[in-house]
């Protein structure tokens, strides 16, 4: 299975996460108040995430490693889930770089 974006509602709200070939979440989006805010999110990640500049490695509130994808702009346009280390958080924002430029959208919204 192939890594993929999946747009989803929330009452009446959209939101989208990249899901590795394994079918993990490795980003999710914030929440937007229209589909097209959602699509515009997915394309923004996909014309930031190869470049490395564009990921903030951070440290949750309870110290678990994660990361932010940012746009050109500094804005969030995706987060990691935690990860047991800094190596894992790593492989998560290498696994975005390879996989969010081309991954398909499956809308099920």
């Amino acid at each position: 299975m192939a890594a993929k974006f999946l747009l989803t509602r929330s009452g009446p709200q959209f939101l989208f996460v990249l899901k590795a070939g394994n079918g993990e979440p490795i980003l999710h989006s914030e929440r937007y108040t229209t589909k097209q805010s959602a699509q515009n999110g997915i394309e923004s990640v996909r014309k930031n995430s190869p470049a490395d500049s564009r990921y903030e490695r951070k440290n949750a509130s309870n110290g678990e490693p994660m990361f932010n994808l940012k746009a050109g702009n500094g804005e969030v346009i995706g987060t990691s889930e935690r990860y047991s280390t800094t190596a894992a958080r790593d492989g998560g924002i290498e696994s975005v770089k390879a996989n969010a430029p081309a991954a398909p959208v499956d809308d099920q919204t």
